[in-house]
Protein backbone atom coordinates (compact mmCIF):
# COMPACT_ATOMS: atom_id res chain seq x y z
CA UNK A 1 0.00 0.00 0.00
CA UNK A 2 3.11 2.32 -0.05
CA UNK A 3 3.81 2.90 -2.82
CA UNK A 4 0.20 3.38 -4.12
CA UNK A 5 -0.11 7.15 -5.34
CA UNK A 6 -2.55 9.86 -3.79
CA UNK A 7 -4.46 9.55 -6.90
CA UNK A 8 -4.95 6.16 -6.38
CA UNK A 9 -6.25 6.04 -2.82
CA UNK A 10 -8.31 9.35 -3.12
CA UNK A 11 -9.97 8.18 -6.69
CA UNK A 12 -11.12 4.30 -5.00
CA UNK A 13 -11.98 5.94 -1.80
CA UNK A 14 -14.20 8.43 -3.45
CA UNK A 15 -15.50 5.46 -5.57
CA UNK A 16 -16.25 3.27 -2.84
CA UNK A 17 -18.29 5.96 -1.28
CA UNK A 18 -20.55 6.53 -4.20
CA UNK A 19 -20.81 2.52 -4.66
CA UNK A 20 -21.90 2.32 -0.81
CA UNK A 21 -24.16 5.31 -1.27
CA UNK A 22 -25.73 3.63 -4.17
CA UNK A 23 -26.40 0.18 -2.44
CA UNK A 24 -28.06 1.19 0.55
CA UNK A 25 -29.78 4.24 -0.54
CA UNK A 26 -30.47 3.91 -4.71
CA UNK A 27 -33.91 5.74 -4.33
CA UNK A 28 -32.32 8.77 -2.80
CA UNK A 29 -29.33 8.22 -5.11
CA UNK A 30 -31.23 8.66 -8.01
CA UNK A 31 -33.09 11.74 -7.03
CA UNK A 32 -30.40 13.65 -6.57
CA UNK A 33 -29.32 13.04 -10.03
CA UNK A 34 -32.29 13.35 -11.06
CA UNK A 35 -32.16 17.35 -9.48
CA UNK A 36 -28.33 17.40 -10.67
CA UNK A 37 -29.33 16.45 -14.55
CA UNK A 38 -31.75 18.86 -14.68
CA UNK A 39 -29.62 21.85 -13.58
CA UNK A 40 -26.60 20.97 -15.58
CA UNK A 41 -28.94 20.52 -18.74
CA UNK A 42 -30.98 23.89 -18.43
CA UNK A 43 -28.58 25.69 -16.71
CA UNK A 44 -25.19 24.60 -19.42
CA UNK A 45 -26.82 22.88 -22.04
CA UNK A 46 -25.21 25.97 -24.12
CA UNK A 47 -22.31 25.53 -22.77
CA UNK A 48 -21.36 21.79 -23.62
CA UNK A 49 -22.83 22.90 -27.28
CA UNK A 50 -20.21 25.92 -27.72
CA UNK A 51 -17.78 23.63 -26.26
CA UNK A 52 -18.11 20.90 -28.69
CA UNK A 53 -18.09 22.76 -31.66
CA UNK A 54 -14.92 24.69 -30.27
CA UNK A 55 -13.29 21.78 -30.07
CA UNK A 56 -14.13 21.15 -33.90
CA UNK A 57 -12.73 24.25 -34.82
CA UNK A 58 -9.60 24.15 -33.00
CA UNK A 59 -8.97 20.73 -35.14
CA UNK A 60 -9.61 22.05 -37.68
CA UNK A 61 -7.58 25.09 -37.34
CA UNK A 62 -4.35 22.86 -36.28
CA UNK A 63 -4.78 21.15 -39.50
CA UNK A 64 -4.38 24.50 -41.66
CA UNK A 65 -2.04 26.46 -39.14
CA UNK A 66 1.81 26.18 -39.08
CA UNK A 67 2.02 24.03 -36.29
CA UNK A 68 0.57 21.06 -38.52
CA UNK A 69 3.91 19.88 -39.62
CA UNK A 70 4.52 19.22 -35.68
CA UNK A 71 5.65 15.71 -35.50
CA UNK A 72 3.86 13.81 -32.04
CA UNK A 73 7.97 12.40 -30.87
CA UNK A 74 10.93 13.57 -31.75
CA UNK A 75 11.81 14.53 -35.19
CA UNK A 76 13.60 11.38 -36.09
CA UNK A 77 10.79 9.31 -34.41
CA UNK A 78 9.17 6.59 -37.42
CA UNK A 79 5.50 6.04 -37.43
CA UNK A 80 4.71 2.32 -35.57
CA UNK A 81 2.18 1.40 -37.66
CA UNK A 82 1.59 1.43 -41.18
CA UNK A 83 -0.90 4.00 -42.09
CA UNK A 84 -3.16 0.69 -43.30
CA UNK A 85 -3.11 -0.74 -39.68
CA UNK A 86 -3.28 2.87 -37.79
CA UNK A 87 -6.30 3.47 -39.94
CA UNK A 88 -7.88 0.27 -38.60
CA UNK A 89 -6.72 1.08 -34.90
CA UNK A 90 -8.55 4.28 -35.56
CA UNK A 91 -11.60 2.69 -36.38
CA UNK A 92 -11.29 0.21 -33.66
CA UNK A 93 -11.49 2.80 -31.58
CA UNK A 94 -14.57 4.18 -32.79
CA UNK A 95 -16.45 1.08 -32.46
CA UNK A 96 -17.95 -0.30 -29.25
CA UNK A 97 -21.19 -1.12 -27.32
CA UNK A 98 -22.53 1.99 -28.22
CA UNK A 99 -22.74 1.54 -32.31
CA UNK A 100 -25.16 -1.62 -31.43
CA UNK A 101 -26.70 -0.57 -29.32
CA UNK A 102 -28.07 2.65 -31.09
CA UNK A 103 -27.01 1.17 -34.61
CA UNK A 104 -30.89 1.09 -35.09
CA UNK A 105 -32.67 2.54 -32.56
CA UNK A 106 -31.15 5.86 -32.25
CA UNK A 107 -32.39 6.98 -36.15
CA UNK A 108 -35.28 5.24 -35.86
CA UNK A 109 -35.99 6.89 -33.05
CA UNK A 110 -35.20 10.50 -34.81
CA UNK A 111 -36.86 9.24 -37.63
CA UNK A 112 -40.20 8.67 -34.94
CA UNK A 113 -39.88 11.62 -33.31
CA UNK A 114 -38.10 14.31 -34.97
CA UNK A 115 -36.02 18.02 -33.37
CA UNK A 116 -37.92 19.70 -36.27
CA UNK A 117 -41.36 18.61 -38.29
CA UNK A 118 -43.80 15.40 -37.89
CA UNK A 119 -42.56 12.30 -37.31
CA UNK A 120 -42.71 8.93 -39.67
CA UNK A 121 -42.43 10.39 -42.94
CA UNK A 122 -39.74 10.79 -45.90
CA UNK A 123 -38.24 14.57 -44.42
CA UNK A 124 -37.71 12.66 -40.78
CA UNK A 125 -35.87 9.71 -42.32
CA UNK A 126 -33.45 11.72 -44.09
CA UNK A 127 -33.26 14.20 -40.94
CA UNK A 128 -32.87 11.30 -38.71
CA UNK A 129 -29.81 10.01 -40.04
CA UNK A 130 -28.03 13.82 -40.38
CA UNK A 131 -29.27 13.95 -36.56
CA UNK A 132 -26.73 10.27 -35.84
CA UNK A 133 -24.37 10.97 -38.07
CA UNK A 134 -23.91 14.73 -35.85
CA UNK A 135 -23.89 12.97 -32.35
CA UNK A 136 -21.36 10.28 -33.93
CA UNK A 137 -19.48 12.27 -36.13
CA UNK A 138 -16.97 15.58 -36.35
CA UNK A 139 -17.44 16.79 -33.29
CA UNK A 140 -17.03 13.80 -31.34
CA UNK A 141 -13.99 12.88 -32.81
CA UNK A 142 -12.67 16.70 -32.42
CA UNK A 143 -12.92 16.14 -28.59
CA UNK A 144 -10.87 12.65 -28.95
CA UNK A 145 -7.99 14.33 -30.75
CA UNK A 146 -7.63 16.91 -28.82
CA UNK A 147 -6.91 15.09 -25.79
CA UNK A 148 -5.12 12.31 -27.69
CA UNK A 149 -3.05 15.27 -29.84
CA UNK A 150 -2.18 16.64 -26.32
CA UNK A 151 -0.83 13.51 -24.36
CA UNK A 152 0.77 12.04 -27.64
CA UNK A 153 2.78 15.56 -27.83
CA UNK A 154 3.63 15.63 -23.74
CA UNK A 155 4.39 12.06 -23.80
CA UNK A 156 6.25 11.47 -27.01
CA UNK A 157 8.08 15.07 -27.50
CA UNK A 158 8.36 16.39 -23.93
CA UNK A 159 8.78 12.85 -21.58
CA UNK A 160 5.95 13.77 -19.63
CA UNK A 161 3.76 11.44 -17.87
CA UNK A 162 0.84 10.36 -19.64
CA UNK A 163 -1.70 11.80 -17.50
CA UNK A 164 -4.49 14.62 -18.29
CA UNK A 165 -2.63 17.52 -15.65
CA UNK A 166 0.64 16.58 -17.83
CA UNK A 167 -0.83 18.15 -20.84
CA UNK A 168 -1.60 21.63 -18.61
CA UNK A 169 1.76 22.56 -17.75
CA UNK A 170 1.80 25.33 -19.85
CA UNK A 171 -0.83 27.20 -18.53
CA UNK A 172 -0.41 26.13 -14.83
CA UNK A 173 3.35 25.16 -14.44
CA UNK A 174 4.92 23.18 -11.79
CA UNK A 175 1.06 23.18 -10.12
CA UNK A 176 0.16 20.28 -12.04
CA UNK A 177 2.51 18.30 -9.66
CA UNK A 178 0.50 19.45 -6.71
CA UNK A 179 -2.94 19.12 -5.25
CA UNK A 180 -3.90 20.84 -8.37
CA UNK A 181 -2.90 17.79 -10.77
CA UNK A 182 -4.01 15.54 -8.32
CA UNK A 183 -7.62 16.92 -8.58
CA UNK A 184 -7.46 17.15 -12.26
CA UNK A 185 -6.37 13.58 -12.79
CA UNK A 186 -9.14 12.69 -10.50
CA UNK A 187 -11.67 14.34 -12.27
CA UNK A 188 -10.67 12.94 -15.60
CA UNK A 189 -10.64 9.23 -13.38
CA UNK A 190 -14.21 10.02 -12.77
CA UNK A 191 -15.48 11.02 -16.07
CA UNK A 192 -13.98 7.67 -17.63
CA UNK A 193 -15.58 5.40 -14.98
CA UNK A 194 -19.08 7.13 -15.87
CA UNK A 195 -18.09 7.31 -19.02
CA UNK A 196 -17.61 3.65 -19.10
CA UNK A 197 -19.98 2.68 -16.74
CA UNK A 198 -22.73 4.06 -19.11
CA UNK A 199 -21.42 1.32 -21.69
CA UNK A 200 -21.59 -1.67 -19.05
CA UNK A 201 -25.20 -0.18 -18.72
CA UNK A 202 -26.28 -0.67 -22.31
CA UNK A 203 -24.09 -3.53 -22.81
CA UNK A 204 -25.35 -5.37 -20.06
CA UNK A 205 -29.36 -4.23 -21.53
CA UNK A 206 -28.95 -5.26 -24.92
CA UNK A 207 -27.35 -8.75 -24.32
CA UNK A 208 -30.40 -9.64 -22.23
CA UNK A 209 -32.46 -8.26 -25.25
CA UNK A 210 -30.46 -10.72 -27.49
CA UNK A 211 -30.74 -13.71 -25.02
CA UNK A 212 -34.90 -12.81 -24.61
CA UNK A 213 -34.91 -13.19 -28.56
CA UNK A 214 -32.95 -16.27 -28.62
CA UNK A 215 -33.59 -18.21 -25.68
CA UNK A 216 -36.37 -16.61 -23.77
CA UNK A 217 -34.96 -15.43 -20.92
CA UNK A 218 -36.73 -12.75 -19.09
CA UNK A 219 -35.57 -8.88 -19.52
CA UNK A 220 -35.01 -7.58 -15.86
CA UNK A 221 -32.52 -6.00 -13.74
CA UNK A 222 -31.61 -9.41 -12.24
CA UNK A 223 -30.70 -10.98 -15.59
CA UNK A 224 -28.88 -7.75 -16.51
CA UNK A 225 -26.46 -7.65 -13.01
CA UNK A 226 -25.64 -11.35 -13.72
CA UNK A 227 -24.70 -10.68 -17.12
CA UNK A 228 -22.38 -7.96 -15.83
CA UNK A 229 -21.02 -10.36 -12.94
CA UNK A 230 -20.12 -12.93 -15.37
CA UNK A 231 -18.30 -10.33 -17.75
CA UNK A 232 -16.74 -9.11 -14.82
CA UNK A 233 -14.58 -12.41 -14.57
CA UNK A 234 -13.94 -12.64 -17.96
CA UNK A 235 -12.34 -9.15 -18.40
CA UNK A 236 -10.62 -9.08 -15.27
CA UNK A 237 -8.96 -12.65 -16.74
CA UNK A 238 -8.56 -10.45 -20.12
CA UNK A 239 -6.73 -7.49 -17.97
CA UNK A 240 -4.54 -9.51 -16.12
CA UNK A 241 -2.63 -11.62 -18.89
CA UNK A 242 -1.86 -7.87 -19.99
CA UNK A 243 -2.11 -5.60 -23.26
CA UNK A 244 -0.05 -7.88 -25.52
CA UNK A 245 -2.40 -10.60 -25.06
CA UNK A 246 -5.69 -9.96 -23.82
CA UNK A 247 -7.01 -7.29 -24.87
CA UNK A 248 -5.10 -7.54 -28.28
CA UNK A 249 -6.67 -10.66 -29.22
CA UNK A 250 -9.89 -9.46 -28.22
CA UNK A 251 -9.75 -6.58 -30.18
CA UNK A 252 -8.63 -8.32 -33.34
CA UNK A 253 -11.95 -10.46 -32.27
CA UNK A 254 -13.66 -7.05 -32.39
CA UNK A 255 -12.53 -6.03 -35.64
CA UNK A 256 -13.19 -9.51 -37.09
CA UNK A 257 -17.10 -10.03 -36.22
CA UNK A 258 -17.56 -6.51 -36.12
CA UNK A 259 -16.61 -6.07 -40.21
CA UNK A 260 -18.89 -9.47 -40.79
CA UNK A 261 -21.82 -7.92 -39.05
CA UNK A 262 -21.49 -4.49 -40.99
CA UNK A 263 -21.22 -6.42 -44.80
CA UNK A 264 -24.66 -9.13 -43.76
CA UNK A 265 -26.33 -6.31 -43.10
CA UNK A 266 -25.62 -4.54 -46.18
CA UNK A 267 -25.75 -7.57 -48.35
CA UNK A 268 -28.89 -9.00 -47.02
CA UNK A 269 -30.91 -5.25 -46.20
CA UNK A 270 -31.85 -3.15 -49.06
CA UNK A 271 -28.28 -2.35 -50.56
CA UNK A 272 -29.05 -0.05 -53.39
CA UNK A 273 -31.30 1.79 -50.93
CA UNK A 274 -28.94 2.09 -48.02
CA UNK A 275 -25.85 3.15 -50.85
CA UNK A 276 -28.32 5.91 -52.25
CA UNK A 277 -29.01 6.84 -48.65
CA UNK A 278 -25.95 7.17 -47.60
CA UNK A 279 -24.56 9.57 -50.47
CA UNK A 280 -27.32 11.92 -50.16
CA UNK A 281 -27.46 11.99 -45.90
CA UNK A 282 -23.89 12.52 -45.66
CA UNK A 283 -23.92 15.35 -48.29
CA UNK A 284 -27.36 16.59 -45.98
CA UNK A 285 -24.83 16.16 -43.06
CA UNK A 286 -21.79 18.39 -44.09
CA UNK A 287 -24.01 20.96 -45.23
CA UNK A 288 -25.78 21.46 -41.91
CA UNK A 289 -23.51 20.94 -39.78
CA UNK A 290 -22.88 24.55 -38.24
CA UNK A 291 -26.58 25.10 -37.66
CA UNK A 292 -27.30 21.53 -36.31
CA UNK A 293 -24.13 21.89 -33.73
CA UNK A 294 -25.59 24.73 -32.31
CA UNK A 295 -29.18 24.36 -32.25
CA UNK A 296 -30.15 24.73 -28.78
CA UNK A 297 -33.90 26.18 -29.58
CA UNK A 298 -35.16 28.94 -26.92
CA UNK A 299 -38.15 29.47 -27.45
CA UNK A 300 -39.42 25.88 -27.82
CA UNK A 301 -39.00 24.14 -25.12
CA UNK A 302 -39.90 20.50 -26.63
CA UNK A 303 -37.29 20.68 -28.95
CA UNK A 304 -35.15 22.00 -26.45
CA UNK A 305 -35.60 19.04 -24.64
CA UNK A 306 -35.00 16.99 -27.79
CA UNK A 307 -31.56 18.40 -27.49
CA UNK A 308 -30.66 17.96 -24.31
CA UNK A 309 -31.64 14.30 -24.17
CA UNK A 310 -29.64 13.34 -27.14
CA UNK A 311 -27.24 16.35 -28.48
CA UNK A 312 -26.02 17.96 -25.42
CA UNK A 313 -26.38 14.29 -23.78
CA UNK A 314 -23.82 13.16 -26.28
CA UNK A 315 -21.42 15.86 -25.99
CA UNK A 316 -21.09 15.37 -22.70
CA UNK A 317 -20.64 11.52 -22.94
CA UNK A 318 -17.82 11.68 -25.75
CA UNK A 319 -16.08 14.36 -23.48
CA UNK A 320 -16.31 11.53 -20.59
CA UNK A 321 -14.85 9.19 -22.72
CA UNK A 322 -11.83 11.60 -23.91
CA UNK A 323 -9.31 10.31 -21.17
CA UNK A 324 -10.15 6.55 -22.44
CA UNK A 325 -9.90 6.74 -26.01
CA UNK A 326 -7.67 9.73 -26.66
CA UNK A 327 -4.98 7.78 -24.46
CA UNK A 328 -5.68 4.57 -27.11
CA UNK A 329 -5.34 7.14 -29.78
CA UNK A 330 -2.01 8.88 -28.60
CA UNK A 331 -0.32 4.93 -27.77
CA UNK A 332 -0.63 4.19 -31.32
CA UNK A 333 0.21 7.54 -33.21
CA UNK A 334 3.81 8.15 -32.12
CA UNK A 335 5.43 9.59 -34.83
CA UNK A 336 2.68 10.86 -36.72
CA UNK A 337 2.54 14.97 -37.98
CA UNK A 338 0.19 17.11 -36.37
CA UNK A 339 -1.63 17.94 -39.42
CA UNK A 340 -1.90 13.53 -40.65
CA UNK A 341 -2.78 12.99 -37.07
CA UNK A 342 -5.62 14.92 -36.92
CA UNK A 343 -7.00 14.67 -40.18
CA UNK A 344 -6.80 11.30 -39.76
CA UNK A 345 -8.71 11.17 -36.27
CA UNK A 346 -11.62 13.48 -37.90
CA UNK A 347 -12.29 11.91 -40.89
CA UNK A 348 -11.47 8.12 -41.23
CA UNK A 349 -13.70 6.92 -38.00
CA UNK A 350 -16.78 9.91 -38.22
CA UNK A 351 -16.91 7.84 -42.14
CA UNK A 352 -16.87 4.58 -40.25
CA UNK A 353 -19.61 5.75 -37.85
CA UNK A 354 -21.48 7.24 -40.47
CA UNK A 355 -21.82 4.35 -42.83
CA UNK A 356 -22.81 2.07 -39.91
CA UNK A 357 -25.51 3.76 -38.81
CA UNK A 358 -26.67 4.32 -42.40
CA UNK A 359 -26.93 0.75 -42.97
CA UNK A 360 -28.20 -0.51 -39.79
CA UNK A 361 -30.56 2.48 -39.10
CA UNK A 362 -31.15 2.79 -43.06
CA UNK A 363 -32.77 -0.65 -42.64
CA UNK A 364 -34.86 -0.33 -39.59
CA UNK A 365 -35.99 3.12 -41.36
CA UNK A 366 -36.70 0.90 -44.65
CA UNK A 367 -38.59 -1.57 -42.46
CA UNK A 368 -40.75 0.90 -40.77
CA UNK A 369 -41.62 3.94 -44.04
CA UNK A 370 -41.46 1.82 -46.94
CA UNK A 371 -42.72 -1.94 -45.32
CA UNK A 372 -44.89 -0.92 -42.42
CA UNK A 373 -43.14 -2.90 -40.29
CA UNK A 374 -43.38 -1.06 -36.59
CA UNK A 375 -39.68 -0.97 -36.03
CA UNK A 376 -40.19 2.79 -34.34
CA UNK A 377 -42.16 1.04 -31.21
CA UNK A 378 -39.66 -0.78 -30.34
CA UNK A 379 -37.34 -0.11 -27.47
CA UNK A 380 -33.99 0.79 -27.80
CA UNK A 381 -32.36 -2.10 -26.71
CA UNK A 382 -34.91 -4.39 -28.66
CA UNK A 383 -34.99 -2.31 -32.33
CA UNK A 384 -31.97 -4.55 -33.58
CA UNK A 385 -33.09 -8.26 -32.97
CA UNK A 386 -36.05 -7.01 -34.09
CA UNK A 387 -34.91 -5.85 -37.71
CA UNK A 388 -32.99 -9.01 -37.49
CA UNK A 389 -36.23 -11.29 -37.65
CA UNK A 390 -37.12 -9.25 -40.59
CA UNK A 391 -33.76 -10.38 -42.80
CA UNK A 392 -33.20 -13.28 -44.02
CA UNK A 393 -30.77 -15.08 -41.49
CA UNK A 394 -31.42 -13.39 -38.78
CA UNK A 395 -31.01 -16.03 -35.86
CA UNK A 396 -27.47 -16.26 -36.73
CA UNK A 397 -26.98 -11.90 -36.99
CA UNK A 398 -28.69 -12.31 -33.54
CA UNK A 399 -25.87 -14.69 -32.31
CA UNK A 400 -22.82 -13.03 -34.00
CA UNK A 401 -24.39 -9.76 -32.51
CA UNK A 402 -24.72 -10.99 -28.95
CA UNK A 403 -20.73 -12.28 -29.41
CA UNK A 404 -19.80 -9.35 -30.02
CA UNK A 405 -21.85 -7.00 -27.69
CA UNK A 406 -19.93 -9.62 -25.32
CA UNK A 407 -16.36 -8.84 -26.53
CA UNK A 408 -17.02 -5.03 -26.59
CA UNK A 409 -18.21 -5.22 -23.32
CA UNK A 410 -15.23 -7.25 -22.22
CA UNK A 411 -12.64 -5.32 -24.33
CA UNK A 412 -13.76 -1.76 -22.94
CA UNK A 413 -13.70 -2.72 -19.29
CA UNK A 414 -10.43 -4.29 -20.03
CA UNK A 415 -8.93 -1.09 -21.83
CA UNK A 416 -10.34 1.20 -19.05
CA UNK A 417 -9.13 -0.73 -16.16
CA UNK A 418 -5.85 -0.21 -18.09
CA UNK A 419 -6.41 3.83 -18.69
CA UNK A 420 -7.56 3.85 -15.03
CA UNK A 421 -4.37 2.52 -14.14
CA UNK A 422 -2.37 4.81 -15.77
CA UNK A 423 -4.11 7.76 -14.62
CA UNK A 424 -3.60 6.54 -11.49
CA UNK A 425 -0.08 5.11 -11.08
CA UNK A 426 1.84 8.73 -12.12
CA UNK A 427 1.21 7.16 -15.83
CA UNK A 428 2.87 3.57 -15.83
CA UNK A 429 2.33 1.97 -19.15
CA UNK A 430 2.27 -1.37 -16.93
CA UNK A 431 0.08 -0.83 -14.11
CA UNK A 432 0.00 -4.11 -11.66
CA UNK A 433 -3.12 -6.67 -11.75
CA UNK A 434 -4.10 -5.36 -8.70
CA UNK A 435 -4.41 -1.94 -9.65
CA UNK A 436 -6.48 -3.34 -12.75
CA UNK A 437 -8.63 -5.93 -10.60
CA UNK A 438 -9.32 -2.98 -8.52
CA UNK A 439 -10.89 -0.72 -11.21
CA UNK A 440 -12.22 -3.47 -12.59
CA UNK A 441 -14.24 -4.23 -9.72
CA UNK A 442 -14.93 -0.37 -9.38
CA UNK A 443 -16.66 0.10 -12.62
CA UNK A 444 -18.59 -2.97 -12.59
CA UNK A 445 -19.70 -2.24 -8.98
CA UNK A 446 -20.36 1.13 -10.23
CA UNK A 447 -22.35 0.54 -13.03
CA UNK A 448 -24.64 -1.89 -11.06
CA UNK A 449 -25.14 0.69 -8.67
CA UNK A 450 -26.48 3.32 -11.45
CA UNK A 451 -28.98 0.84 -13.40
CA UNK A 452 -30.20 0.06 -10.00
CA UNK A 453 -30.71 4.08 -9.00
CA UNK A 454 -32.76 5.18 -12.35
CA UNK A 455 -31.17 2.55 -15.20
CA UNK A 456 -30.15 4.27 -18.76
CA UNK A 457 -31.40 7.58 -16.99
CA UNK A 458 -29.47 7.40 -13.81
CA UNK A 459 -26.14 6.13 -16.55
CA UNK A 460 -26.84 9.45 -18.58
CA UNK A 461 -26.78 12.17 -15.30
CA UNK A 462 -23.40 10.52 -14.00
CA UNK A 463 -22.09 11.25 -17.52
CA UNK A 464 -23.12 14.79 -17.68
CA UNK A 465 -21.94 15.56 -14.07
CA UNK A 466 -18.56 14.25 -14.66
CA UNK A 467 -17.75 15.68 -17.92
CA UNK A 468 -18.34 19.12 -16.50
CA UNK A 469 -15.63 20.17 -14.84
CA UNK A 470 -13.63 17.79 -17.56
CA UNK A 471 -14.75 20.29 -20.35
CA UNK A 472 -12.82 23.00 -18.55
CA UNK A 473 -9.95 21.05 -18.01
CA UNK A 474 -10.22 20.50 -22.09
CA UNK A 475 -10.64 23.92 -23.13
CA UNK A 476 -7.20 25.37 -20.84
CA UNK A 477 -5.44 21.96 -22.41
CA UNK A 478 -6.35 23.97 -25.75
CA UNK A 479 -4.74 26.63 -25.12
CA UNK A 480 -2.02 25.21 -23.64
CA UNK A 481 -1.21 23.17 -26.75
CA UNK A 482 -1.09 26.58 -28.98
CA UNK A 483 0.87 28.31 -26.34
CA UNK A 484 4.01 25.33 -26.13
CA UNK A 485 3.29 24.65 -29.90
CA UNK A 486 4.06 28.69 -30.45
CA UNK A 487 6.70 28.26 -28.25
CA UNK A 488 8.74 25.33 -29.62
CA UNK A 489 8.56 26.92 -33.43
CA UNK A 490 10.01 29.95 -32.07
CA UNK A 491 13.23 28.58 -30.89
CA UNK A 492 13.37 26.71 -33.83
CA UNK A 493 13.16 23.08 -31.96
CA UNK A 494 10.48 22.21 -34.40
CA UNK A 495 12.04 21.39 -38.24
CA UNK A 496 10.53 23.92 -41.08
CA UNK A 497 9.82 21.20 -43.14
Amino acid sequence: MKNLTITFKISVIMALVFVLWGSFFPEQLGAIMTVAQEFFLNAFGWFYNLSATFFLLFSIFLIFSKYGRIKLGKDTDKPEFSRVTWFAMLFSAGMGIGLLFYGVSEPVSHYASPPVGEGGTRESALLALRYTYLHWGFHAWAIYAVVALALAYFKFRKGAPGLMSSTLYPILGEKVKGPLGYTIDIVAVFATIFGVCASLGLGSQQINAGLSYLFGLPVNFTVQVSIILIITVLFILSASTGIKRGIKYLSNTNMILATLLLVSMLILGPTLFLLNLFTHTLGEYIQNLPQMGLRIFPFDQDRAAWTRGWTIFYWAWWISWSPFVGMFIARVSKGRSVREFTIAVLIAPTLVCAFWFCVFGGTGINLDLLHGIDVASQSLETGLFYVYDHLPLGGLLSVITVLLISTFFITSADSATFVLGMQTTNGDINPSNFIKITWGLILSASAIVLMASGGLHALQTAIIVSAFPLTIILIIMSIGLVKIFSKDIGVGKIKSK
